[in-house]
């Protein structure tokens, strides 16, 4: 037999990951994901989840979703268009909508779904979309899926927009400015009133990935188009349900128009079952309680500047951060990866980032702080950070 089934090409990739010391086996989950976990069977305290309100594992958001698999079942059975468009889906839509202060909103299965399945249908031939250089990677694939032209500009940097806007506006018919609303490895916001001031000028669509924003930024978490007061301005603002609202999806915030596109040119939407009952329930509980109250959101930031305060009073560098997500840069790759370890050790679990995510020679670990974790557990975390700190001399 012929020994292609193998696959000795990837044996050779793997075993090139395990020589760079960038080979990892994944972490494995035993309990809710919440501020305290058991990560391969041992408690440890949880700085690594998008769990942003500590929704994931809300007793009354459970309770909505066990009810709706009472009702509707565990699965919808089919993609939206055929027969797996039900009542709920519609709801939860005009909910979200709602939330989002924009005429219509048109979920997704992930919002990874949102950026491969909008970005291909709003552009073609002789359209240009022009990418932040540190737009999510979903992005970066929607954006090839599509048959318009791509340019870069330079992160957070406007003079380096208008210079492409400049050079190439003038020759595509319509042009797409796409950015991420909140930079996930660094938490800085994005400059977007002068980007869509911009846009404006050239006559260019703008395009938010608020994935990050969703649920963090905004009056009660409605995103970095609230929080800017951008509405009507923007004309495509994407959301996520798997952070801050702890399930799973995606959606669209936009015009009416924008829906009736999407409805027929969706392609994740029209080849992939809809979302199960199940999440839908948690999803539209999720966001009612945003509507209904601020302490998810206020509890949140102020846990997030706690302990930002405490880990800057002890010396490490937390970069400019404008959110919770709070980045300890280390620098070398290999000091980055043996801090998140040695953390993980002594109680704390804190992912490792490193080289191609960030630039070489910023390696860190990335703090996610969540509403549901109490001072006593920030306070413990910040201990262990000092101590793992002068234990490998990047405290002095």
């Amino acid at each position: 037999m012929s020994n292609v089934h193998e696959l000795g090409f990837l044996k050779d990739k793997i075993q090139e990951l395990k020589d760079q010391g960038v080979y990892r086996k994944l972490p494995i989950l035993s309990s809710p994901d919440d501020a305290e976990i058991i990560l391969n069977g041992k408690k440890v305290i949880n700085l690594s989840s998008n769990n942003y309100l500590g929704f994931a594992n809300n007793p009354r958001i459970k309770k909505a979703s066990i009810a709706m698999v009472e009702k509707y079942g565990a699965g919808s059975g089919a993609v939206r268009t055929i027969v797996g468009n039900m009542d709920i889906h519609e709801e939860l839509e005009k909910v979200l909508a709602e939330f989002k202060r924009e005429e219509r909103a048109f979920i997704y299965q992930s919002g990874f779904n949102c950026n491969a399945g909008t970005i291909q249908a709003v552009t073609e031939k002789g359209d240009l979309i022009i990418s932040d250089e540190l737009n999510h990677a979903s992005i970066i694939d929607g954006s090839r899926l599509s048959k318009a032209d791509r340019a870069i500009f330079k992160h957070s940097d406007m003079d380096s927009l208008e210079d492409v806007l400049k050079e190439k506006r003038k020759d595509y018919r319509n042009v797409l400015i796409i950015t991420d609303g909140v930079f996930s490895m660094d938490g800085d916001i994005a400059k977007l009133p002068d980007i869509v001031d911009l846009a404006e000028k050239y006559e260019c669509m703008t395009y938010v990935d608020d994935a990050h924003g969703s649920g963090v930024l905004g009056e009660n978490g409605r995103g970095t188009v609230d929080h800017f007061h951008l509405h009507g301005r923007v004309d495509f603002s994407i959301g996520t349900l798997s952070k801050a609202i702890g399930c799973i999806g995606g959606y669209v915030a936009g015009s009416e128009t924008m829906y009736e596109w999407l409805i027929h040119r969706a392609r994740p939407v029209l080849f992939s079952t809809s979302l199960t009952p199940a999440s839908v329930g948690a999803i539209t509980e999720a966001i009612k309680m945003l509507m209904e109250s601020s302490e998810y959101t206020d509890k949140l930031w102020d846990n997030a500047r706690y302990f930002k305060e405490k880990l800057g009073k002890l010396g490490f560098n937390t970069g400019h951060s404008e959110t919770p997500i709070t980045p300890v840069i280390i620098g070398e790759e290999a000091k980055a990866m043996e801090f998140s370890r040695k953390l993980l050790e002594n109680g704390v679990f804190v992912s490792a980032i490193v080289f191609p995510t960030v630039p070489r020679g910023t390696g860190r670990v990335r703090c996610m702080v969540t509403a549901a974790h109490t001072k006593e557990q920030l306070d413990e975390a910040c201990r262990i950070f000092e101590k793992v700190g002068k234990e490998m001399n990047i405290l002095q």
